[in-house]
């Protein structure tokens, strides 16, 4: 026996082997079939997502409006059903409530705080990231997903957007959920795949009704021009797809058509109490400038313009257009390359058909915007990626080089649009395009490293501006606002107002409009100071709804709207309280803007007149007759700031102020006390 055969009886038993962990235990590492950096390199990336939509997240403001109903559906579950505005489910806000029901179990289980409600976008902003990456690399490889992936992240509309509580955030991640669905649609023609993608569909449009439906032509030209079954096939499937996508979407709207009005609220951006008149006329047609009957006018016709170059402004472009001119060139490159492409042909479509919309229908703020991120940052990635292989297989020399320059120039044409703003990274990103240039041109006598090198570089210098006013959220003055999501230069807003980007040429309009104009949803004037501006309970200004200082809401934080009262509010609230002799309603008010402000901070019903335009005729004389005779109303709180075209109806007014008492609780209200008679 051997001295090595002696040593090995005498060792220990050997150990078993650990078992392998699951795949789903070891998150950090690349599936099979996947380089080993592309798992952690997407997690680098979501992690970033993550950084950029959560920075603000104590501090990310309210959406006045939406924020109310948002505490209304988390303090009753029937406002929490029907989308109500008010606690006591009298009236909706003036679209589906979808994309406010993550926001509003968000604050049941964690408090109603400025971050329990943007957390669910920021969520939806990493969900959108990770599944970006997915379809690109289903599609094009792990290279082109991840740059797909962080294009989306450094998108300036996106950054901010996730970042606040608006309902674009869930739209955008169903859209991303809704092409990855479709995708494993298209290339294995499987039924299923295309029913979960029109389901996606179907959600989205719970979050933003129509804006949704805008990416079908996408979807269902692709599937019918490219899936690999018969044209019958593929009609059938569209046919039973298209039928799912049109029950979830309507799901609520017949929920409330077969509802009888007395046992749910009044439908708001509807004269007559019709869901479908609030969705297809209101926050439909009539951003057409077309008149839908019992549709009420929407405040909002023709916002930013209707001029097709539109999306080619500073206002707008600087959101989500940077990468224009590399989209494009790697589209039509795509197309000449493989015009059977599914990928090309359907964010190509996606691209055309969303840009062809939003250039004539209104847009009241820029985070409509944000669903044409996810097509441009899937052309830009796939550009990147075949340019690449192009150029190094001979195939296409010039394609890099001619997108390295367009994309510098479009850049400085942009960014010198704000000459205040980072103007040394204009100057620094030509002196790196040209470098990138320089080598690519000598390529044949560089070795391979510098030609990697020159790529990067070219990169760089394609990105980098917007990746900068991505990263400006970090900075709460560039940070964007609960209603208008603008990164950079153009989310800054002043005191008491905000801008809207695409009122003017440069974005850099007012909301209200410079001309006082009235027309095209102005709102009146906070109380302040000239130039203070803004509506009441306007986004970053002095005063949540209600007004400025002393009105109610006036401790409001970025974003507009306040979650605490004053002094004199909490004074008037506890008098109403003490004073409410089991009234179903604590007061009600001739605005939203004034019940908003004590819905927010206390969850009490107090009843909103008039609706969001304050146009609306909920209630009328007659029911709010019979809820003072019945002793479900005693209160009614007049004079408070409007926002909209009027104050509800003004026969209530009259008849409140000539049969009812006043009562001397505060100044900044007049108070009114009805008892039955």
């Amino acid at each position: 026996m051997t001295h090595a055969q002696v040593v090995t009886d005498r060792a220990e038993p050997a150990v078993a082997p650990r078992p392998e962990r699951p795949q789903w235990l070891r998150f950090w590492q690349s599936p099979q079939g996947q380089p080993a950096w592309a798992r952690p390199a997407l997690l680098a990336i979501a992690a970033l997502a993550a950084v950029l939509y959560s920075w603000h997240l104590t501090t990310s403001g309210y959406a006045t409006y939406y924020s109310v109903a948002v505490k209304s559906m988390s303090v009753s579950w029937k406002a929490f059903l029907y989308g109500a505005l008010d606690p006591g489910a009298t009236i909706t806000i003036d679209k589906l409530a979808g994309s406010f029901v993550p926001q509003a179990l968000s604050a049941r289980i964690f408090g109603y705080h400025q971050w329990s409600l943007t957390l669910p976008q920021v969520i939806e902003g990493v969900v959108a990231v990770l599944v970006m990456y997915r379809v690109v690399r289903r599609w094009l490889g792990p290279a082109a997903g991840l740059i797909a992936a962080g294009l989306f992240t450094l998108t300036p509309i996106t950054a901010s957007m996730f970042g606040h509580p608006m309902e674009d955030g869930m739209l955008t991640m169903c859209l991303v959920l809704a092409a990855d669905a479709f995708q494993r649609a298209v290339l294995t023609a499987r039924l299923r795949s295309l029913l979960w993608a029109g389901f996606w569909v179907g959600v989205g449009f719970q979050a933003k009704m129509l804006q949704a439906w805008i990416v079908l032509p996408a979807l269902a030209i692709t599937y019918l021009l490219l899936a690999p079954t018969g044209w019958r096939r593929r009609l059938g499937h569209l046919a039973i797809a298209g039928a799912v996508m049109v029950a979830v979407s309507l799901s609520w709207v017949l929920l409330y058509t077969v509802t009888p009005a007395a046992d749910r609220p009044f439908v708001d951006g509807s004269s007559t109490n019709n869901a479908f008149s609030m969705v297809f006329g209101y926050n439909g047609l009539s951003r057409f400038g077309v008149d839908v009957p019992g549709a009420v006018q929407s405040m909002f016709t023709g916002g930013g313009g209707t001029e097709w170059t539109k999306l080619l402004s500073q206002g707008y472009a600087t959101q989500v257009g940077w990468l224009y001119p590399l989209a494009l060139l790697a589209l039509g490159y795509g197309l000449v390359r493989d015009r059977r492409d599914p990928g090309f042909v359907l964010w190509g479509l996606w691209l055309a058909t969303f840009a062809a919309v939003f250039s004539r229908i209104s847009i009241p703020h820029t985070a409509y915007m944000a669903s044409l991120a996810p097509p441009v940052a899937a052309l830009s990635a796939a550009g990147i990626v075949l340019f690449w292989r192009g150029y190094r297989d001979g195939t296409a020399r010039w394609a890099l080089p001619v997108a390295i320059v367009a994309e510098v120039a479009w850049t400085v044409y942009l960014a010198r649009q704000q000459p205040a703003f980072l103007s040394w990274l204009v100057w620094v990103v030509v002196g790196v395009g040209v470098l990138a240039l320089a080598v690519l041109l000598l390529a044949r006598r560089l070795r391979n490293r510098l030609l990697v090198a020159g790529l990067v570089a070219g990169v760089v210098a394609m990105v980098a501006v917007p990746s900068a006013w991505a990263g400006s959220v970090l900075d709460s003055r560039y940070a964007g606002s609960a209603f208008d999501a603008s990164a950079g230069p153009g989310g800054r807003s002043g005191p008491g107002g905000f801008t809207r980007a695409g009122n003017d040429q440069a974005g850099r309009g007012t909301f209200p409009p410079a001309d006082g104009s009235r027309q095209q949803g102005a709102f009146p004037p906070g109380p302040g100071p000239a130039g203070a501006g803004g509506f009441p309970g306007g986004p970053s200004g002095p005063g949540g709804p209600g007004g400025g200082a002393g009105a109610p809401g006036a401790a409001a934080g970025p974003g507009g709207g306040s979650d605490t009262l004053t002094a004199a509010q909490q004074t008037l609230v506890d008098y109403l309280e003490a004073h409410r002799d089991g009234a179903r309603f604590v007061a009600a008010t001739d605005s939203w803007t004034s019940a908003g402000s004590y819905i927010m901070a206390t969850g009490l019903p107090f009843m909103p007149m008039g609706g969001f335009s304050g146009s609306v005729p909920q209630p009328t004389l007659a029911e709010v007759q019979s809820l003072v005779a019945t002793g479900e109303l005693h209160y009614f709180l007049l004079g408070g700031q409007r926002m909209g075209r009027g104050g509800g109806d003004s026969t209530i007014t009259v008849w409140v102020q000539s049969t009812c008492t006043t009562v001397p609780v505060t100044d900044t209200q007049s108070v009114y006390r009805c008892d039955p008679s």
